[in-house]
């Protein structure tokens, strides 16, 4: 499945293409929300397929589970804006009742699973309606899907959850999906300790029930900081390298309406010829990662530059999710996409390489020392180019310098102690990862104080991160308010070391008020010990180690256990 990643994700290129054209070209409010429902819809099926792509990786117990409290009114609104026009379309009723419940789950898988039954639900159901809700059994919550369509058959309750099971499918018509659906549910159920159970009458309907704990009140996500395209790009010579004809002719013309010169090539011979006998020189290269005829992307783009004796800014895109690929991306001096990327982050990522000096495209590489300003200097180490930017505009709005760097290779060669610094960098890196540079930092005898930051984060990474030497650990996607207190807090323990023996013992404060059994139980979840091993352990129920855990977590004031292994450890 992750060889094929580059051919599944090749038609949901084109769709999000399409849909950011239309979207500039329409003013009529109908078809813009009709437009808003198809971009939702593409976004859900690149979820959906990377979900599918990562079973192994459930399998081999690689994929973590990172419960927090939150409300289940968030999944809620979403599925109910998602679903409610499909099942328009289809003649049906969908209810989703809101809730003002408070569930401990890993929000992301506990979605997958929703919106995998709810569309089960929409697919065999005929006539009437799908209820979507939640009931209260004690300590517990049942999130329930209720259909009334054909039903289930007693024999086959069971089967239903295995995969490519499919009912009244006979024909193995791919229309009607694979029959992965259920199966996936089953294995995020069991990743998350959440029961799934199913209730049915053929001819009357179906009750999908999934039970997760509630507790009473929840840690608040941060917002994710979203970038906006402002349409005033300069208009350039853009040489894009693709071997889709489809996505080829849409990324054409999609750049050609911002007012670029485009040329367009199949692969990378052609892209050489078209520079050497056009006399064609690009302002900026757009390339697929896998290109026929013996030339990878990476390698045209070394090739262009060789030949044009300047570094052009460059772009991959790829649907290639093996390692080998990644890595090699990785280690090149381009901004990476994975497909499908939408129209807008494009022409974002375009405007900002053609727009001004001060956007460096990735890795950077600073001649000759860096001078300390007036502001505290901030060093941000993230692949991502609009992570980088994002969190670039949020630091200078509070008045920081900031220099931003895509590996950590171009960070320790750019790296000169200043004082009045710290570092905030990715956990996931190409090449050197981001704990490998927290320790190569603190082998050269330097003492900048260090924040990671990464978006897949477990309690073993967290304890690892705090022990490698990093000052602070934060989840994405984490708030401007949380981001900017991490931030300071390092600030002020570079310029005054008595700070960090004060922030100890805030930590140890929030700590001081639990039992005996809630440390207890915090300890071995910092282990790595799943809850269900816990209780076995200490002769309990589940039910109570995760209400033990969960006070924990509120007495803390932490958003989720990598946060509580941060806050133990930096108590000491």
């Amino acid at each position: 499945m992750a060889a094929a990643s580059h051919d599944l994700r090749q038609p949901l290129q084109s769709l999000k293409l399409v849909q950011g054209m239309l979207s500039k070209s329409m003013h009529d409010d109908a078809a813009k929300k009709l437009l808003a429902r198809l971009d939702d819809t593409v976004g859900a099926m690149s979820g959906m397929l990377n979900t599918l792509l990562d079973i192994n990786q459930i399998e081999a117990g690689t994929v973590e589970a990172h419960k927090v409290g939150f409300p289940i009114d968030d999944i809620l609104r979403r599925l109910r804006g998602e679903f409610t026009y499909m099942a328009q379309s289809q003649g049906l009723r969908l209810r989703v009742v809101s809730s003002n419940l408070i569930v401990l789950s890993d929000p992301q898988l506990l979605e997958q699973m929703m919106r995998n039954l709810l569309a089960n639900a929409l697919k065999y159901t005929r006539t009437g309606k799908i209820l979507v809700g939640c009931r209260r059994r004690g300590d517990m919550v049942n999130i329930e899907i209720i259909d009334t369509g054909i039903g289930i058959p007693k024999r086959e309750l069971t089967a239903i959850f295995d995969e490519y099971h499919q009912l009244h499918n006979e024909a193995r018509e791919r229309s009607q999906g694979l029959g992965l659906g259920l199966s996936i549910v089953k294995r995020l159920g069991d990743l998350l300790d959440h029961k799934v159970t199913v209730r049915s009458v053929p001819n009357r309907g179906s009750n999908f029930s999934i039970t997760t704990a509630k507790i009473a009140s929840p840690a608040v996500v941060g917002p994710s900081v979203k970038a906006s395209y402002s349409g005033t790009t300069r208009s350039a010579r853009i040489l894009v390298v693709e071997d889709d004809p489809e996505i080829r002719d849409l990324m054409q013309l999609m750049l050609e309406q911002e007012g670029h010169s485009v040329i367009v090539a199949m692969d990378g011979p052609l892209a050489l010829d078209i520079i050497s006998q056009k006399s064609f020189r690009p302002e900026l290269i757009l390339a697929d990662y896998n290109l026929p005829n013996g030339m990878d992307g990476i390698e045209v783009i070394a090739d262009i530059r060789g030949k044009l004796r300047t570094k052009v800014p460059a772009i991959i895109l790829t649907g290639d999710i093996t390692t080998d690929a990644l890595q090699s991306i990785g280690m090149q001096d381009c901004i990476h996409f994975s497909k499908p990327v939408k129209a807008v982050e494009l022409l974002l990522t375009i405007e900002r390489l053609l727009a001004a000096e001060k956007v460096i495209a990735a890795p950077i590489v600073i001649e000759g020392p860096v001078t300390k300003t007036a502001a505290s200097l901030v060093y941000v180490v993230d692949d991502e180019l609009a992570i980088r930017s994002s969190l670039r505009d949020a630091l200078e709005m509070e008045g920081l310098s900031v220099l931003d760097f895509a590996t950590a290779e171009a960070f320790l060669t750019a790296y000169m102690p200043t004082g009045d610094e710290c570092l905030l960098v990715d956990a996931y890196l190409p090449g050197l990862s981001g704990i490998e540079l927290i320790r190569e930092v603190r082998g050269l005898g330097h003492t900048i104080p260090t924040i990671m930051i990464t978006g897949s984060s477990d309690v073993t990474m967290a304890v690892d991160v705090m022990k490698a030497g990093a000052m602070d650990f934060i989840e994405k996607p984490v708030g401007t308010d949380d981001l900017l207190a991490a931030v300071h807090r390092a600030l002020d323990t570079s310029r005054d070391a008595s700070r960090v023996a004060n922030w100890q013992n805030e930590a140890a404060g929030h700590l001081a008020g639990l039992t005996k059994r809630q440390r207890q139980i915090m300890d071995l979840v910092l282990a790595g010990h799943p809850s269900k091993n816990i209780a076995a352990d200490l002769n309990l129920s589940q039910r109570t180690v995760e209400n033990h855990l969960a006070a924990i977590m509120l007495r803390t004031g932490t958003k989720s256990l990598p946060a509580l292994a941060r806050l133990v450890m930096a108590a000491g």
